[in-house]
């Protein structure tokens, strides 16, 4: 189950080993990722009440939006495919006869243990839709992103994170942002996972600018920002944990 972002994954795996980069999954490559003895990448879940109550139905329109109490999931499938870090229609593939309500067991990707340390800086690489974490000079992690389009881009040089909101309420303004629909209002919409900028908010120095969460992480490839940095809900939310105020943020062509 291949794309331009698991090419681009092994692309970055390629380069962190020192290998011709290429983003071909061949013979090297797979032994670098430990080949046969590598274990298991999947495993079983059993979805919960909890995981079905986090569905709701999420209108189109900001102003409706803005009434709600909360922009969660609007599928059991997309709650899922989140919590295992997960492309939707993946989850789906490996489960084509699953109804996805509480009590039933699917088959999940294991996503592995949170990265681990303290960022020291961030290279945004707009050529390759990469977001570069540094803990001193080794990478400690690295994403892929969505950036903005030649309309409205992301910055260029370097700015600095100035703040981190886990859960943010998203702050709608016409005048500042985008319009959206007919509605020339500023307007509160609530946190969630199907919010304009996700799970999560890395607030940057340059005004109006931050790395975010996403309501469609398929689309980090094939969508454009309106000159944030997009990233999953799940790797904004393990970034947040790992970097802090006053950390240098460059942005590289």
């Amino acid at each position: 189950y291949k794309g331009g972002m698991s090419e681009s994954a092994i692309r970055a795996f390629e380069a962190r080993e020192g290998l011709v980069v290429d983003g071909v999954l061949d013979e090297e490559v797979w032994s670098a990722l430990g080949g046969p003895d590598s274990g298991a990448v999947t495993m079983e879940y059993e979805i919960t009440e909890e995981d079905a109550a986090t569905v709701d139905e999420i209108p189109e329109d900001y102003a409706e939006r803005a009434e709600m109490d909360r922009l969660g999931y609007v599928r059991v499938s997309e709650a899922v495919a989140e919590r295992f870090h997960m492309d939707e229609d993946f989850l789906t593939l490996l489960n084509p006869d699953a109804a996805f309500e509480a009590g039933e067991t699917v088959m999940v990707v294991d996503p592995g243990a949170r990265a681990e340390g303290e960022v020291t800086r961030i290279v945004v690489d707009k050529a390759t839709r990469r977001l570069l974490a540094y803990s001193g000079e080794e990478v400690l992690t690295n994403y892929p992103v969505g950036i903005g389009s030649d309309e409205t881009p992301s910055p260029s040089g370097t700015v600095e994170v100035n703040a981190v909101a886990i859960e943010p309420t998203y702050t709608y303004r016409p005048d500042v942002n985008f319009q959206q629909g007919d509605n020339d209002e500023v307007l509160e919409l609530p946190a969630g996972a199907n919010g304009p900028v996700g799970l999560v908010w890395i607030d940057l120095s340059e005004p109006t600018y931050g790395i975010h969460g996403t309501p469609e992480p398929a689309k980090l490839f094939v969508q454009q920002s309106h000159g944030c940095v997009r990233m999953s809900n799940w790797d904004a939310d393990e970034l947040a944990h790992l970097v802090s105020a006053g950390i240098e943020v460059e942005f590289v062509e």
